[in-house]
């Protein structure tokens, strides 16, 4: 079932356009990565499925619902984690659902745990390091009752080895939930790990140059980035982009 389609989409600044008919379906339940150039339109993208910004053509469908220029109906991750320096770890995971009129504090309580940060449930994000920001920012949206999910390089701002600490820990507590997510990155070896699918974009005006599908099993773990056939694929996917 599709929980998101992108409808022959454009839109344009001025006379520069961004985006030209653009046609992308993500379904229920997928991790599909995005991977473009600087520029090509990703996060002008994820302005108008967050409805910050409305289409000049097309139509963006979320479960069948027409929600151009709607905000509110999908949980969104920054690059930065935008926690609320007043509230607490608790508190800032829970400001997703009580935005919706729902609170589920068990559940949430059990989710930061899980994330190992047991110990912060209570605190405040100044108290946190960057890895632990993205976890709590994560399990908020995570938590957030709309049917999409959209992380905009979330882990961009990490050191390597945190990244790769990151990539696998929200590996592993989306398997355990399967969200439906729409992921943006500027990083191959990241988008193969992580996703179902891998979409193209061209340079702007930005569509779809491929879409692939990603054929590695579930669940994976951190040796799959030595195996030849994730080799082959990174190298596919680089000449796609070339």
């Amino acid at each position: 079932m599709s929980v998101l389609t992108l409808d022959n989409i454009s839109k344009k600044f001025a006379e520069n356009a961004i985006i030209k008919n653009l046609q992308l379906q993500v379904n229920d339940g997928e991790f599909v990565s995005i991977l473009g150039p600087s520029g090509s339109g990703k996060s002008t993208l994820f302005s108008l499925i967050g409805g910050i910004l409305s289409p000049d053509n097309g139509t963006i469908l979320l479960e069948g619902e027409n929600i151009n220029g709607k905000t509110g109906a999908i949980s969104y991750m920054p690059q930065s984690p935008s926690l609320l320096p007043w509230k607490t770890v608790l508190q800032n995971v829970l400001l997703g659902q009580e935005l919706k009129g729902t609170k589920d504090e068990a559940k949430a309580v059990q989710m930061i745990e899980k994330a190992g940060l047991a110990e912060y449930v209570h605190a405040y994000p100044r108290q946190l390091s960057g890895g632990m920001k993205q976890r709590v920012s994560f399990i908020r949206a995570l938590l957030s009752p709309q049917p999409l999910i959209c992380l905009d390089e979330p882990f961009s701002a990490l050191d390597e080895l945190t990244r790769l600490d990151m990539q696998k820990w929200l590996l592993s507590i989306w398997e355990n939930h399967r969200r439906t997510v729409l992921f943006v990155t500027h990083n191959i070896e990241e988008a193969l790990f992580l996703s179902d699918r891998i979409v193209i974009l061209s340079n702007k005006p930005a569509s779809i140059l491929a879409d692939f599908e990603i054929p590695f099993k579930r669940p994976r773990g951190e040796e799959l980035f030595l195996e030849d056939d994730f080799f082959e694929w990174k190298r596919k996917i680089y000449h796609a982009m070339k």
